[in-house]
C-alpha cells in the first residue's frame, strides 16, 4: 500500500477516469513515482504521460505514455522486477493460424519494423530505462521469439546486465505453420537478467524445486498459450498465460515487491501481481488495451476481495466455535 505524503501534485487521469485523483510523488521514499519537474516536453507543455487507473489500497498503477519517456523521469533504483514483452517486429504482411484459421501477422503500428538498425536502437533505449530504475539486486525478464532476442541480449550485454538464465517456453498448443517450408514454432525464450555483474538478485530456489517434485527445475517449461478465460474482455495479439507470469514472479520476487511492465498490453503481469500480493505499474501507449487491462485488473481485485472475506469469514467462524466450546 502506498502511504499518503504531504508532497501531493494533481495530475489529471484519462481513459476510464473521468476525474483528477491525487498522484503522491513520494520524493523521500524508495517507491516508484514519476517527476513532474521533467514531465513536459516541445513547445506545447504536453505531459508525456498520464494515469489512466490507480488503485493505490491495492498497489496497482497503469499509466498512458511512452514507456522510455516515462522510465527516464522516473525514481531510480526503485523496482524489484520487470517484465517486458516488447514489439517482436513482426508485422509484415505475412500469415499466420490462428484457431484454424488463416490470418494476418499485423498487429499494428508499435510492431512493424524499421530496419535492423533502428529496431536495435529502440530496444537499447528501452532497456536502458529498465535498467536505471532497477534497484541494485533487481531483475527483468525480456520475453521474445528469434526475430528478436538475439538483438534483446547483445543489447543487455552493451549496457552491462549480467544474464542469469533463458528459459525456452513450450507452448504445447502452438498454431501450425501454413507455409509447411519452416518447423512450427512452438517457443519462445525468456531472457533472465540482473541489473549488473555486482547484482545479489534473489532466486527462490526451495519454491521452484518443490514445484518441480523435488528436482531442480530446469529451463524449459511447458506452459499452454492463455485460455478463453484469460481472453473473456478482449484479446491481445501477444498476450501471455498467467502461468508463465506467476511462475517468473515467485522465482524472483517477494510478496510486497514492485513489479514493472513497460509494454502491459492486457496487462497479465498485474493479474499476476495482484494474485501473488506484489505491487504492480503497468505502461502502454494504446487506449484499447488499457481499457483492457482496467477490466481484467478490476476483475482480479474483486475475485481477491472475496476470497480474503471469506477466508476471514472461516477464521472468525472458527474462532468463536472454539471459545463456545471451550466455554462450554
Amino acid at each position: 500500500m502506498i502511504k499518503p505524503t504531504n508532497n501531493r501534485k494533481k495530475i489529471k487521469t484519462t481513459g476510464l477516469l473521468n476525474k483528477s485523483i491525487d498522484y503522491s510523488l513520494q520524493e523521500n521514499s524508495g517507491e516508484f513515482y514519476i517527476s513532474e519537474a521533467t514531465a513536459s516536453y516541445g513547445n506545447n507543455d504536453k505531459k508525456s504521460f498520464t494515469v489512466y487507473y490507480d488503485n493505490p489500497e491495492h498497489s496497482v498503477r497503469l499509466l498512458k505514455g511512452d514507456c522510455i519517456k516515462i522510465l527516464n523521469q522516473a525514481r531510480e533504483n526503485s523496482v524489484d522486477m520487470i517484465f517486458a514483452d516488447p514489439p517482436y517486429f513482426l508485422s509484415n504482411g505475412g500469415i499466420t493460424c490462428h484457431a484454424g484459421k488463416m490470418v494476418s501477422v499485423n498487429k499494428g503500428k508499435w510492431d512493424k519494423s524499421k530496419g535492423v538498425i533502428e529496431n536495435h536502437k529502440f530496444i537499447l533505449e528501452w532497456l536502458k530505462a529498465c535498467q536505471r530504475v532497477l534497484k541494485p539486486n533487481g531483475t527483468i525478464w525480456v520475453s521474445g521469439t528469434t526475430h528478436i532476442i538475439y538483438s534483446i541480449g547483445f543489447a543487455m550485454q552493451e549496457l552491462g546486465y549480467k544474464i542469469l538464465n533463458d528459459i525456452v517456453w513450450y507452448k504445447r498448443n502452438a498454431p501450425p505453420n501454413l507455409s509447411c517450408r519452416y518447423f512450427t514454432h512452438s517457443t519462445e525464450i525468456v531472457l533472465w537478467a540482473a541489473k549488473n555483474k555486482d547484482s545479489k538478485h534473489y532466486f527462490n530456489y526451495p519454491l521452484m524445486r518443490e514445484m518441480n517434485q523435488g528436482k531442480q527445475m530446469r529451463n524449459v517449461w511447458e506452459i499452454s498459450a492463455p485460455q478463453s478465460e484469460e481472453k473473456k474482455f478482449g484479446k491481445h495479439p501477444t498476450q501471455k498465460p498467467v502461468d508463465l507470469l506467476t511462475r517468473l514472479m515467485l522465482a524472483s520476487t517477494k510478496e510486497g515487491d514492485l513489479v514493472l511492465d513497460p509494454f502491459c498490453g492486457s496487462s497479465t503481469t498485474g493479474v499476476a501481481t495482484i494474485l501473488l500480493n506484489r505491487k504492480y505499474v503497468g505502461i502502454d501507449m494504446e487506449d484499447g488495451y488499457l481499457k483492457l487491462s482496467v477490466k481484467r485488473l478490476k476483475e482480479a481485485l474483486a475475485k481477491k476481495t472475496t476470497k480474503l472475506f471469506k477466508e476471514r469469514t472461516v477464521t472468525k467462524s472458527q474462532t468463536i466455535h472454539t471459545d463456545v466450546h471451550q466455554i462450554a
